[in-house]
């Protein structure tokens, strides 16, 4: 028989009693009835329960167990009586006599309990990760990230995808967020960046001449936590594709995400993948990562206040503001209003207006300011009934979508009108190429400035550059952004002048992407690509509301890896040998 095991804690079946075996695990829990002492062992497939009698020569041994030392045993099969069986075990019809056990391991006293539900908080947890882990729970999330993954790839290579890795040693490259830098030890005062993205280098894989790419690609960005965000490190399916319009990546991608999340999760899935262009999801939902299971949408009334009797409205939309109205279905009572208003007011804004349509009037100070006629447009453009209310942001067009759209998820949630069973997907279309900074005054790009515009090099000669549109493109699933792709600008003489748009010289293109513009001058194909992120998807399939749930060693909130120690310091002897010296930030007196 083998050193360590016969069957795995998870196989023994019915099938199997009178069979002499052996198992290896760890105790999960330990159970004295008096003469009698129960073990559940535990190993990566499942539990099995053993038991030994006082009579046994190794009953004190087993004992002495802790929770979670690691043991070898020995023993019969038996069945279980018929009141001790465990129907929510596949091994609970069994119980395996101790005949023998070997210690291989024994656990010290434990910082959290691996056989509970019982939340140790985030710092024990991730200190003791690899404890967290045995847990059932995160257990479970890190096999569903591991089978989605493999899934991916399948039903990649299924659709004619090559995998490729690329570097991640790189050149530093701006793409929206800090770089981690590496010293290079044989070039004083250079570094290396870990890639924030295979951006660069999957694009010259097309330029190279293969067709179809992908990779489960690890990105490195030095950007703060949020829930749906893990610092230092996150993967993505990344892919890019040659000969292709947007449609072609579409009806590439589809397919992948939405057999992965009907393939792992009990959820419904909406196979309608629809097209919201980024300026009608900024208006009808306040942001472009639209939760579309919220059945009802933002309107702008900017026209009904625009020289009305709501003085603030009015003097407002004068000097260039807008107004938002989100519709309140259920919200018809002061005290909801009331709470809505204190809520935007801890947002930040000064409040948010409000009217409530009740027994056939309309109630409230806007409804009175603004009279009856324009109280029951404001209802039928929104389609209301008695019983509802509509809520108003008043601001400059960004702020105003800003906080309608938050109000809408706001109201969404509190009124129990999101339909948590449900996933719903769409593409964020038609992103507009570049944006005004409204600090300077300048011109910049507003998204990825690799995109190609729409109209390419005769739209960037005669359009105002803020009515052009790129071939640019977002996948959100309720209220989450999935993944960024684009259509890329494969055209140098296209790319130096939406470049020289934004405000950089052809030298600032040339240093900063030498390997891709110079590529693209010896013959580049049309290509597009897409990256949707792995930890986001897992989350949502996972039903996890922190992306840390579903990553195997994640980092705190503070970007700290408490179980390993980093970041760390490095001694006198490696900064000296990597040309590096030491000028932390001077602490304040008293700090």
């Amino acid at each position: 028989m083998h050193a360590y095991r016969s069957h795995t804690c998870g196989e023994l079946t019915s099938d199997n009693v009178g069979e002499v075996i052996k198992l290896s695990g760890w105790v999960h829990r330990k159970r004295d009835h008096g003469g009698l002492v129960f073990i559940d062992l535990r190993d990566h497939y499942g539990i099995t329960q053993c038991v030994i009698d006082s009579s046994d020569d190794g009953f004190s041994d087993v004992e002495a167990l802790r929770n979670e030392s690691v043991i070898t045993v020995s023993g019969t099969v038996k069945s279980r009586t018929e009141e001790t069986i465990n129907t929510n075990l596949p091994t609970g019809h069994i119980e395996v006599a101790i005949a023998e056990m070997t210690v291989q391991s024994a656990a010290d006293t434990l910082p959290l309990q691996v056989n509970s539900d019982e939340d140790s908080g985030e710092d024990t947890r991730l200190r003791y990760r690899y404890l967290d882990l045995r847990r059932a729970r995160p257990h479970a999330n890190i096999m569903l990230r591991a089978q989605i993954i493999q899934s991916i790839r399948q039903r990649m290579v299924a659709q004619g995808f090559t995998e490729f890795q690329t570097p991640i040693l790189t050149a530093s490259s701006p793409e929206g967020a800090r770089d981690f830098l590496v010293p290079a030890r044989q070039h004083p005062g250079k570094f290396y960046a870990l890639p924030q993205a295979p951006q660069q280098f999957k694009q010259l894989i097309m330029v190279s001449g293969f067709d179809r790419y992908f990779q489960i690609a690890a990105c490195f960005r030095d950007e703060d936590s949020r829930a749906d965000r893990s610092p230092g490190e996150f993967y993505q399916l990344d892919l890019e594709m040659s000969f292709v319009e947007q449609k072609d990546v579409f009806a590439a991608v589809e397919p992948v995400v939405k057999g992965v999340f009907e393939e792992f999760s009990d959820k419904v899935v909406d196979p309608d993948f629809v097209h919201i262009p980024y300026a009608d999801s900024m208006l009808k939902y306040g942001n472009d990562k639209p939760d579309l299971r919220i059945p009802f949408e933002i309107s702008d009334v900017t026209d009904i206040f625009a020289g009305s009797g709501f003085s603030i409205f009015a003097k407002n939309i004068e000097k260039g503001a807008v107004v938002r109205a989100v519709p309140g279905p259920n919200c018809g009572s002061r005290s909801v209003a009331d709470r809505m208003n204190s809520w935007a007011q801890g947002e930040g804004a000064p409040g948010m207006g409000y009217i409530i349509y009740g027994e056939g009037e309309a109630r409230g100070p806007v409804a009175k300011a603004i009279g009856p006629e324009k109280a029951e447009e404001i209802k039928t453009r929104l389609g209301l009934k008695d019983g509802d209310a509509a809520f108003f942001a008043c601001a400059s067009a960004n702020e105003a979508a800003s906080l309608a759209g938050r109000a809408r998820v706001k109201i969404g949630q509190d009124q129990n009108l999101i339909d948590n069973n449900l996933f719903k997907f769409c593409w964020i279309v038609d992103f507009p190429m570049f944006e005004l900074d409204e600090q300077t005054g300048k011109i910049e790009f507003s998204h990825n400035p690799f995109s190609m515009p729409q109209g390419g090099m005769e739209a960037l000669q005669t359009q105002d550059p803020l009515t052009i549109n790129a071939w640019q493109y977002d996948l959100v699933c309720n209220g989450i952004e999935l993944s960024s792709g684009a259509i890329r600008n494969h055209l140098p003489e296209v790319m130096y002048k939406a470049f020289e748009i934004a405000g950089y010289g052809p030298e600032v293109v040339d240093n900063k992407f030498p390997g891709m513009i110079n590529a693209f001058k010896f013959g580049a194909p049309p290509h597009g690509g897409i990256a949707p992120g792995i930890d986001r998807m897992v989350m949502l399939i996972a039903d996890e509301p922190n992306i840390r749930e579903v990553i195997l060693f994640p980092m705190n909130g503070k970007a700290e890896d408490l179980m390993m120690g980093a970041p760390s310091e490095a001694d006198d002897a490696q900064l000296k040998e990597l040309h590096i010296k030491r000028s932390l930030p001077v602490k304040p007196a008293g700090a």
